[in-house]
């Protein structure tokens, strides 16, 4: 979690340096769109999830002491889907100009030209993520996490210094091709080394009969096959945005600001918890397995119902103080901070859903939450049309909360009638104590600034109204402060571990 926190911290830094270069306009817009293609070919090719459907085969065979045999399937699926995935990015490149055309129907002339021209700077970086993923279930079957928490930094950085030695020159080609350098020496590179040093050896082999391909495609092609909205989700917000000019980047930054707490609570705790989940799986220890689910989805849950409610409270002074300087004015920022908002308000059902799209990954099955994701999408897209009709942008992150709430609760319920994982297992009384102590914290951020906004602040001079790195940072450190205190009194009043907890963790007693 912490180096996840130190990975997102950068790639605000990133988001800020397009920010600063680029703002909302045409070349931002273009340079956010570009990421889609690249995206859906990954996803629907290797599945999206080359680690989490390698871990299952490899635990198993550690487990059953046929590491060998393990390793030699390994080495046939890389070889196997650098012929499939090259072939598919020498496509990709020739077709990128219809496909633009046809996902951003929104874009004119000039912005459709320059994405086509990032897609394809940008395509090959999937080659690298692929086999990054591969060798880095190898180091998450050993439970050696560390590799997994600096690569997306190396890969944060990559596009930072992309731009800051080649903009000059390329412009904003010089951040798509930062980003595939940071892809290779991070993703893969750091993987594909200490999977070496692990005593892993990649050997290219084709063997189209090797057990361990039948059954990484068996795992794999439900989710090649299918697509869940938790991905979907930022395709679908950009093709219905690219209708309004400067919406795919504001809704990026705003989904790129949201994501960083998600990810450190609950994607963090997905990838380090995957390994344990298949091995209770492997050992046919179900009831320990369900148990440990269910307080992983109340843990991360409870934590994300506190954290939104601090992230809506705090939005815009947080959104002033890390966007707002270049080409990005403090109008753009107000805009963004809503969005930002109204993703917020769902933080807890996508950290609930990152655990249990795990658990049917564990044990195995890819089918089912195939299947359910690709009827959320499906039922979904009318949802986002029609908000979007009505609402503009603003109702794309209005359906996303919408669609995210079906994924999480179909997904629970189907692990529960399949007597994987109870639903009554959760912790609810927990998830009510940090609700209300979230929406009391928020509540008291949102009063007293709205009251020192209206009454204090016109008592005390004009010149504080104009807006400053500094009055924003006192925002965000006095309402963080006041939220701290007001959360933490909830919790302690309503008899929660958490605040001991935390405290332990902390070393403060």
């Amino acid at each position: 979690m912490a180096s996840t926190f130190l990975s997102r911290i950068i790639g605000l830094v990133r988001v800020k340096y397009i920010v600063w270069l680029f703002g909302r306009g045409v070349q931002a817009d273009a340079l956010n769109a570009a990421f889609v293609m690249p995206d859906m070919i990954s996803y629907f090719l290797v599945g999206g999830a080359a680690s989490i459907t390698f871990v299952t085969i490899l635990t198993r065979c550690r487990e059953t002491g046929r590491e060998p045999e393990g390793e030699r399937s390994l080495s046939v699926i890389l070889t196997t889907m650098y012929l499939v995935l090259g072939a598919t990015i020498v496509l990709a490149e020739i077709f990128a100009p219809w496909y633009i055309h046809w996902w951003f129907n929104g874009f004119d002339a000039e912005k459709a030209a320059l994405c086509v021209r990032l897609t394809r700077i940008l395509l090959p970086a999937q080659l690298f993520f692929f086999a990054g993923g591969v060798f880095g279930a190898v180091l998450l079957v050993r439970k050696q996490f560390s590799v997994q928490a600096v690569a997306p930094l190396i890969y944060g950085l990559g596009t930072i210094v992309g731009g800051v030695l080649l903009v000059k020159h390329l412009g904003v080609a010089s951040l798509a091709i930062g980003t595939v350098a940071g892809a290779f020496f991070g993703p893969f590179f750091l993987n594909a080394f200490f999977a070496r040093r692990a005593g892993t050896r990649y050997r290219p082999i084709l063997d189209l009969h090797d057990e361990g391909l039948h059954e990484w495609v068996r795992l794999s092609l439900p989710l090649m096959a299918g697509v869940s909205l938790v991905t979907a989700d930022s395709w679908i917000i950009a093709h219905f945005a690219s209708a309004t000019n400067g919406a795919v980047s504001l809704m990026s930054y705003a989904k790129q600001l949201f994501t960083a707490p998600m990810a450190m609570l609950a994607q963090a705790a997905g990838a380090a918890s995957m390994p344990f989940f298949a091995s209770l799986w492997t050992k046919e220890r179900r009831y320990e397995f369900a148990v440990q689910v269910a307080d992983s989805v109340s843990r991360v849950a409870a934590l994300s119902l506190l954290a939104a409610s601090a992230m809506i409270a705090l939005g815009k002074p947080m959104i002033d103080l890390v966007f707002i300087g270049g080409r990005f004015s403090a109008a753009d920022a107000r805009e963004c901070a809503a969005y930002f908002a109204v993703f917020s308000v769902s933080m807890f059902l996508w950290s609930a859903q990152s655990i249990y799209s795990r658990a049917f990954y564990a044990a195995g099955n890819t089918f089912v939450p195939m299947v359910a994701g690709t009827v959320v999408t499906v039922v979904s897209l009318p949802i986002y049309a029609s908000l979007y009709h009505w609402h503009g942008a603003m109702g794309l992150a209005i359906a996303s909360d919408i669609g995210i709430t079906m994924q999480t609760v179909i997904i629970a319920i189907l692990l529960h009638r399949r007597q994987m994982v109870s639903l009554a297992s959760l912790d609810y009384v927990e998830l009510g104590r940090c609700a209300l102590a979230g929406a009391a914290g928020g509540a008291a951020v949102w009063i007293i600034f709205s009251w020192l906004g209206r009454l204090v602040i016109p008592l005390l001079g004009s010149h504080l109204h104009t807006p400053s790195r500094w009055t924003d940072l006192d925002i965000v450190l006095a309402g963080t402060a006041v939220w701290l205190v007001v959360t933490n009194l909830v919790l302690v009043k309503t008899g929660s571990a958490l605040p001991r907890v935390a405290r332990q963790r902390l070393g403060l007693g």
